[in-house]
């Protein structure tokens, strides 16, 4: 029972800066802004969010196939995929292209800036979901415009339930877009500001937007998790963490476990217990593959916060 992962394959570039960078761009200034700052720390982490989901979803035994393009530097990465038995059957490299790539530079007060070059990922629409055998579930995450819109409308044609969750890809869809994607999608999956900009761009309560699909699920950080769900929101808590360490790929991470329990026919509660304990256990780890627990640690971890293991 394999679940196919639409999404990106990227490099995390981290810097830290020891310094705030208030100290060192002068609003009187601003609109000729040219400034350096020196990182000494440096990272570099795998990532992109259908990395990151198919990671968890391996950790949790599921089946994971990932969907997504690089470029001519991917080797490190495509390494790792056959290290973790992540089958890259559907990873197609993208000649004269850089793999996707963030730029973060974080400050001594956590402010980020980020540059992200979209490089293979842009080709996304390249790739066939009719040429994926034996999915029945799948999920459409942030990618190339055109590859996420045609993913969508090709696995609705092909009769393959889907979660639509465009994350930071959101702002590049019309209302109309939007809504085309909810009518051809089972699930939907946003975090809280995402969810506020769903309903600006469709001019449609978060109520009315969620009679769309079965299930529409709100994250909502340190607040838990809300699951609107014929007519109902169910709330799910947020699970203490052993630390807060880093929140890169706690969402990934946490649509793992939304995944594993759809496709396992769990309810909601238990499917968004699942995926709130996925996040805690992320979070408490730099990068967002760098968490390594057991299956059965998962299960201890659900147990110690809900009372009784999930298998």
């Amino acid at each position: 029972m394999s679940i196919l992962i639409c999404g990106s394959i990227a490099f995390d570039n981290i810097m830290v800066f020891h310094d705030r960078f208030k100290n060192h761009i002068l609003p009187e200034q601003i609109h000729i802004l040219n400034v350096a700052f020196l990182v000494p720390e440096m990272r570099r982490e795998f990532g992109g969010c259908a990395g990151n989901i198919a990671y968890n979803l391996r950790l949790l035994g599921g089946d994971p196939l990932i969907m997504a393009t690089v470029g001519d530097d991917a080797d490190p990465y495509l390494g790792r995929l056959d290290e973790q038995g992540l089958a890259r059957t559907h990873v197609r490299r993208v000649a004269d292209s850089f793999t996707a790539q963030a730029f973060i530079t974080t400050d001594l007060d956590d402010n980020q800036i980020t540059a992200f070059h979209p490089g293979a990922m842009t080709y996304s629409h390249l790739n066939r979901v009719a040429d994926v055998r034996g999915a029945t579930l799948a999920i459409v995450a942030p990618d190339g415009r055109d590859g996420m819109l045609q993913h969508a409308h090709d696995l609705a044609a092909a009769g393959v339930p889907f979660v639509f969750d465009p994350g930071q890809g959101l702002p590049m869809f019309s209302g109309d877009d939007l809504m085309n994607f909810m009518r051809l999608a089972s699930y939907a999956c946003f975090n809280d500001y995402e969810a506020k900009l769903l309903c600006d761009r469709t001019g449609r309560s978060l109520e009315e937007v969620a009679t769309e699909v079965e299930a529409l699920v709100v994250t909502r950080g340190g607040a838990g998790s809300h699951i609107h769900a014929s007519g109902d929101c169910l709330e799910i808590p947020c699970v203490e963490a052993a630390a807060v360490v880093d929140p890169t790929g706690c969402g990934d991470a946490y649509r793992a476990g939304l995944l594993y329990g759809i496709a396992a026919g769990w309810d909601w509660e238990k499917t968004g217990r699942l995926a709130a304990v996925m996040g805690a256990i992320k979070i408490a780890h730099r990068g967002g593959q760098n968490h390594r627990p057991t299956r059965s640690e998962i299960a201890g971890t659900f147990a110690s916060a809900f009372g009784s293991a999930p298998w």
